[in-house]
């Protein structure tokens, strides 16, 4: 997995992510966007256009957010 989205997006729903991202692998889970870590291509323009500063490459992920780590991978099956 490359890229993380944290829980700071679960009150943003501006999705300037989901428009910048080139091979379309961000998608609304369940309570907020989810990168799919089958398809990411580790380009960042996610992280760029993120309004509220919620994407992270996976090894820096805040301690306090790893959740979002296994949040992305049971939602796309890769656990």
């Amino acid at each position: 997995m490359a890229f993380v989205i944290t829980s700071e997006c679960m009150t943003e729903r501006a999705a300037d992510c989901v428009e910048v991202c080139p091979v379309d692998c961000i998608t609304m889970g369940d309570d907020q966007f989810l990168i799919n870590p089958n398809t990411c291509i580790d380009c960042g323009a996610c992280v760029v256009v993120c309004p509220v500063e919620a994407i992270y490459f996976e090894d820096e992920v805040p301690e306090a957010e790893l959740a979002s780590i296994l949040k992305a991978k049971e939602y796309f099956g890769v656990v």
